[in-house]
């Protein structure tokens, strides 16, 4: 940062601490402030001796995240630090060893002024509401598991052998209704399995209700990611709300080790390996994961025949498995690429090559590396199935009803690959 000033906030629930910093790296001025409703005034009123200024915020999704917001409602730019990043700055630096907020906001703000491409904030927008969403749907969904599971055990006190494991609030009141209590135990028991089922029936209601609010987010959404089989309206919100802008991803390689789709290299001297990645967005990872579970459950889709050809080719299930949620997220990709591409041009037809003048690449550039891959397949196999096209095909005799994944079989230039780079 060649002229300006970088300030860095260490944020906490009940305080704020900004340090300053120049483009050298000297302190130029710290301020503490308590959290409160003149929390963002009072940092603005510090900050205006300086012109030109940069704000820093660590954790801006978490605890920074409401005076993130206000500051860029001042119309300030805000930077995103990952904590690890400005922890790094901190165990390096031998000159400020202690743990204060001080020195928190000074590793911030230098973590900011050395880094490259940090994430900037942008203003909340719809994507936030279907993130609201869709995270409270999940989170119902994880108590719903807990009283299930809280029910299981307890009709395994009252019944012999207990119930099915797939059991439904339904079943679970017929069960209940027909337990007769010889004894105050037994009683007290058949009185909590009547509460859990109540708040089952509860739960229920409640994710029906938030089903039915992503539902109408989603409609009110330009997007097409919902065309994608096996991408419903839960999905489709985790998917928006996590992206938000899928400009920030310059390549479907980025998006991929984004939502942890992308295997990661692990490889030693000659020897190239790659492993299954658990980095990345765990909750896009799972709406990924939803998808493609969908599409193997289904015959009639692309992804269906696609993971048993991947079978037949010698990987075991679950490398079948995620060479499909790789390609399900480059078909994702590239849909909200051209779902950005077409709100900012509303006057572009939908025929035009809107995606690959986005990406920098070329529309036949394969959605797949052989990387993905286990299996070792003949030049005839490399040539026909190791590319996909994941812009959507030209319709043709193989297209089902549904569009599927929206690839289309390429064949890839050039030479193959040795074995060992052929793992995943």
């Amino acid at each position: 940062m060649a002229a300006g000033v970088m300030i860095g906030i260490d944020p906490h629930k009940r305080s704020h601490t900004a340090f300053v910093i120049d483009g050298r790296e000297k302190q130029l001025g710290q301020l503490r402030v308590r959290a409160s409703s003149q929390q963002s005034e009072q940092l603005l009123g510090w900050a205006g001796r300086w012109r030109q200024r940069t704000w820093a915020i660590e954790g801006a999704h978490g605890l920074g995240q409401l005076l993130a917001q206000q500051l860029l409602a001042a119309g300030e730019r805000v930077l995103d630090v990952p904590p690890k990043l400005a922890a790094r700055v901190r165990l390096l630096d031998s000159g400020q060893i202690n743990k204060t907020d001080a020195n928190d906001a000074r590793a911030v703000a230098i973590a900011a002024l050395r880094a490259r491409q940090l994430p900037e904030l942008t203003v909340e927008d719809q994507s936030i509401v279907l993130r609201v969403w869709s995270r409270r749907y999940l989170d119902l969904g994880r108590i719903r598991t807990q009283a299930v599971c809280r029910l299981h055990t307890l009709l395994c006190e009252l019944v012999p052998g207990g119930v099915g494991r797939q059991l439904r609030t339904s079943q679970a009141i017929v069960v209940v209704d027909g337990i007769i209590a010889d004894s105050a135990v037994a009683q007290a028991k058949l009185e909590l399995a009547r509460d859990l089922i109540a708040d089952l029936q509860r739960i229920d209601a409640q994710r029906r209700e938030v089903k039915r609010r992503i539902t109408r987010a989603v409609a009110a959404t330009p997007t097409g990611i919902p065309e994608v089989y096996g991408v419903g309206p839960i999905v489709a919100a985790t998917v928006l709300g996590y992206v938000r802008d899928i400009r920030r991803f310059p390549s479907r390689d980025r998006f991929a080790s984004y939502n942890g789709t992308a295997p990661i290299e692990v490889s030693s001297g000659d020897r190239v390996i790659y492993r299954l990645s658990l980095r990345g967005n765990r909750q896009l990872n799972h709406a990924i994961h939803i998808a493609a579970v969908s599409q193997i459950s289904h015959h009639n889709s692309q992804g269906y025949a696609y993971y048993h050809r991947k079978r037949g080719e010698g990987m075991t299930s679950k490398c079948a498995l995620r060479a499909l949620k790789r390609k399900i997220s480059d078909t994702l990709y590239e849909r909200m690429v051209h779902d950005a591409l077409r709100r900012k041009d509303p006057g572009g037809h939908s025929g035009n090559d809107a995606v690959s003048s986005v990406t920098g690449s070329h529309p036949d550039r394969p959605a797949l590396r052989i990387s993905h891959s286990r299996a070792t397949a003949n030049s005839k196999t490399a040539s026909s199935d190791q590319r996909l096209r994941t812009s959507p095909p030209a319709p043709d005799k193989r297209r089902t009803s549904r569009s599927g994944t929206g690839v289309k079989l390429q064949p890839r230039p050039g030479p193959r690959r040795g074995r060992g780079q052929e793992r995943a």
